[in-house]
């Protein structure tokens, strides 16, 4: 049985043959030169451009590249939660493989582990070769969902950070179907700092982000970890009740001291109905999002359905089918991971 690695790199992807080979060369640069050892697990999301191909073959020229890959797509956060269930490093670094998040920063992402930080994420100080639109909704979205939810997400963050051995036995536990890692990691607690960095611009390929999937991924941050949107349907609807008193009695009064001809017809009345209706179906759409979620978890379906791996042995195997149980893990297997981050952290002292 070969030796844990100090490092486990996790990284999602999905259709990026042109950036796998360059992303694996600079992950290879950035990991030798900490002097661990480490591995990458490369988790095919049902990519259908090559790079399944690819991920193979960089296996087998290297025996630390391991390769997870699945049935059919379940989504970039699905996939990194596999990568994690199979981790078997004292640290795990979550990092995407299109570019944009530079292996380069993954040392100084280390170093702060060295230094007692559970969870290193990576802050970003500067995003290149994003519109202005993609970078004002991104600003809105973390600085929304940072002042709704009770827990403290840092601004401007992604996926990429990195996560000592006991967060990730907590991560583990946590089977929720609509994820939001960032927020999870945030959750879990634990001694956390932030080090910044510039995303890069995407030299190959298109963003797996449209619009569409961004609102899906924002719907599901939201309805993770805030009750915000069902609470602030009580207060809505007590302005509405106070002004539809003060309009009524304002519409009373006048019909009194001008007539019944005042404000006469059902324009009014139409208009207001209209409004009230449009307030009625957006709050039965906030709820109908809570209940769908509730449906999902109930139908307690996998995460996600792997059709073959390379690389990954009987260990990695037999650590994911204990830890994605909901019941949990055992106190050996908590005391291992525990004592191995702590090796691995004095050794890299």
């Amino acid at each position: 049985m070969s030796a844990r690695p100090t490092y486990s790199i996790v990284a999602p992807v999905y259709n990026e043959v042109g950036n796998l080979r360059r992303f694996y060369t600079e992950v290879v640069k950035a990991l030798d030169s900490t002097g661990a050892s480490w591995e990458l697990i490369i988790v095919n999301d049902g990519s259908s451009d090559g790079s399944f191909e690819l991920m193979l073959e960089l296996a087998e020229q290297d025996s630390r590249v391991r390769v997870i890959s699945f049935a059919r797509n379940f989504g970039h956060q699905i996939a990194v939660t596999a990568g994690v269930d199979y981790a078997s490093g004292a640290a795990i670094i979550l990092i995407d493989a299109d570019l944009q998040d530079p292996p380069a920063v993954i040392p100084r992402l280390i170093a702060k582990w060295k230094d007692g930080y559970e969870v290193v994420y990576a802050v970003r100080a500067e995003r290149r070769g994003e519109s202005f639109w993609k970078r004002f909704s991104a600003k809105l979205f973390y600085r929304l969902i940072h002042r709704i939810t009770d827990i403290n997400i840092p601004v401007d963050t992604g996926d990429f950070r990195l996560m000592d051995a006991r967060v990730a036995r907590v991560l583990r536990q946590m089977r929720e179907q609509h994820r939001f890692i960032r927020g999870m990691t945030s959750w879990v607690g634990y001694k956390q700092t932030g080090v910044e960095y510039v995303r890069e611009e995407r030299v190959w390929g298109e963003t797996k982000y449209p619009l569409r999937k961004m609102i899906a991924f924002a719907l599901d941050a939201v309805t993770s970890f805030s009750f915000f949107p069902l609470q602030i349907m009580i207060y809505i609807s007590l302005i509405l009740a106070v002004l539809s008193l003060l309009v009524g009695l304002v519409i009373s009064g006048l019909r009194l001291a001008m007539g019944e001809e005042f404000f006469g017809g059902q324009a009014t009345t139409i208009v207001l109905l209209l409004l009230l209706s449009s307030f009625q179906l957006f709050f039965l759409f906030v709820i109908g999002q809570y209940v769908a979620r509730t449906y999902d978890e109930s139908r307690d379906r996998p995460l996600y359905v792997v059709a073959a791996t390379v690389g990954l042995g009987d260990a990695q195997v037999a650590n994911q089918r204990v830890t994605v149980k909901t019941e949990g893990i055992t106190n050996a297997d908590a005391a291992l991971a525990d004592a191995d981050s702590e090796v691995a952290r004095d050794a890299g002292k």
